[in-house]
């Protein structure tokens, strides 16, 4: 390999490791972190003095999640590393990150110079939702905002563009009048750092229950034509037979006056 080759070949490998460096994140922890987030639980002494012995606690784990002493990283957790200040860097948090992080700080004589506790919560993220719809006999309706099985979830419920519900009730009732007036509705899944909304969607209710009212009127329509023509059949054959069996009584009457 010619040394312009090695040249080349330097300044890649130096260029891509500044580029790693500087894409990795240096954003201090929030109090609501997404799933999947790089950021820093800051470190802070009396003084700014740098301390020779860190140890990092988390109230849900055992032990201890980081301890540095003398220089030497004594224990660590998966998932987290020390910047060069003491602070708590994560690579990438997850629900079981969820918790209070304290920190205590001691110089070379044992003293404490610096103690601290900072809360997280980790959410995933919001799922897109859909909207199921559930028609009553009566022409009412009840909607259902489908989430699967999250619970960490608020719902938000839109009638066109404006919020009607905020709470954590997957569903909302409609009276026969409000599905008669055909508007869009739509429902939106958040939580403190995602959100996602479904599609609108117009509630047919109304017309399965006018379309049913019409099978219904027809049916009865239907029936009474029925019944109307049979009787219209059946009467004439009625009124013969009956006059015939009059016609029979009165004979023998007849045959008596002659």
């Amino acid at each position: 390999m010619t040394e312009m080759s090695h040249q080349c070949l330097l300044v890649t490998i130096v260029m891509f490791i500044s580029t790693e460096a500087l894409s990795v994140s240096t954003e201090i922890c929030g109090k609501d972190l997404l799933v999947g987030t790089s950021c820093i639980i800051k470190l802070t002494t009396r003084n700014n003095e740098k301390p020779p012995e860190i140890k990092w606690v988390h109230d849900t784990r055992s032990g201890h999640i980081l301890r540095w002493k003398g220089g030497t990283i004594r224990e660590i957790s998966e998932g987290v590393s020390m910047e060069e200040d003491g602070s708590l860097r994560f690579s990438s948090v997850s629900l079981k990150d969820t918790g209070k992080y304290t920190f205590n700080a001691f110089n070379a004589g044992g003293a404490e110079i610096g103690r601290g506790e900072v809360e997280i919560k980790v959410y995933e993220k919001a799922p897109k939702p859909a909207v199921k719809i559930i028609c009553t006999k009566d022409g009412n309706a009840r909607l259902i905002c489908d989430i699967g099985k999250r619970e960490d979830l608020t719902l938000s419920w839109y009638k066109e563009d404006k919020m009607i519900q905020n709470e954590k009730k997957p569903q909302v009732f409609l009276s026969s009048t409000q599905v008669q007036e055909n508007k869009p509705y739509s429902c939106e899944a958040h939580n403190p750092v995602s959100n996602d909304k479904s599609e609108s969607v117009t509630v047919p209710c109304f017309e399965k229950h006018i379309s049913k009212n019409k099978f219904v009127i027809w049916i009865s329509i239907v029936l009474f034509c029925l019944v109307f023509i049979l009787l219209f059949l059946f009467i004439p054959t009625l009124h013969g037979s009956c006059a015939a069996r009059c016609g029979r009584q009165k004979l023998p009457e007849n045959d008596m006056h002659e």
